[in-house]
């Protein structure tokens, strides 16, 4: 045997080398690899190969976890509802827990590259995510919405959330791609707006030095606050079936 400060004699054979062990290929680490592609090639370079090559495996190895892209996407989609904290419905405070909501999906939105290209389309009417609808419509219907404006509220505010997040997350990417920061395309389309001829377009130059001088933050507040009071002014209103109900039953 070979002492620790000789060297080894040449008719002595080298130690063979440990190979790692292999981490098994499970659908969380699949959707791991999804969103780093996602990251680093956008929604339309998203692939099973990129994924695939992004965990070291043959493509086949992912169709063991997955049935295809779309069961992919709907995984990742689903990951984005993980943790959402939807309150217990509080007729006091139901536009307070929809805005909380409202920033909590944007933020979730943002966290990755082109996810609102994903959200928009799918529905969340899977079995693991109808009891996120469900908590919602509980915080939307404590305020009293009359039944047809609680049966589409969701839904309208989903949309809004989605798009604004689309749209957020595209300008981001031209902000990279152009090295444009925020404040010198605001100033630009400002200037824009305010060089336009005043006889054709007053309202435009009028409102030229605020159109673009808000944070998203705040536009994104201020549209979902426009919605809230739109919802509220609602309240109480008879809906159109318990009064269609009521003039058969008279």
């Amino acid at each position: 045997m070979t002492q620790p400060d000789m060297p080894t004699p040449p008719w002595e054979r080298p130690p063979k080398r440990r190979t790692p062990a292999r981490v098994p290929l499970t659908r969380e680490r699949i959707v791991d690899a999804a969103y780093t592609v996602l990251d680093r090639e956008g929604y339309d370079r998203l692939s099973m190969r990129q994924v695939a090559a992004e965990l070291g495996v043959a493509v086949s190895a992912l169709y063991v976890h997955v049935r295809d892209k779309d069961e992919l996407l709907q995984l990742m989609y689903n990951r984005t509802f993980e943790g959402y904290e939807v309150p217990e419905p509080d007729p006091e405070r139901w536009r307070e827990q929809v805005m909380d909501f409202a920033r909590q999906a944007r933020e979730r939105l943002l966290s990755h590259r082109d996810m609102a290209k994903i959200t928009m389309g799918h529905v969340p009417f899977t079995p693991e995510l109808l009891p996120y609808v469900e908590r919602l419509l509980a915080v939307l219907g404590a305020a009293g919405l009359p039944r047809r404006v609680l049966a589409i509220s969701g839904d309208m505010l989903s949309t809004y959330i989605n798009g604004f997040a689309l749209e957020e997350g595209l300008w981001q990417q031209r902000y990279r791609e152009t090295h444009t920061s925020w404040h010198k395309l605001r100033d630009e389309v400002n200037d824009y707006f305010a060089s336009l001829p005043p006889d054709r377009f007053p309202n435009l130059v009028a409102l030229a030095d605020i159109m673009m001088d808000e944070s998203n933050d705040y536009r994104f507040d201020l549209g979902v606050e426009i919605i809230l009071r739109g919802l509220a002014s609602y309240i109480g209103e008879p809906d159109p079936d318990e009064e269609g109900k009521e003039s058969e039953e008279g």
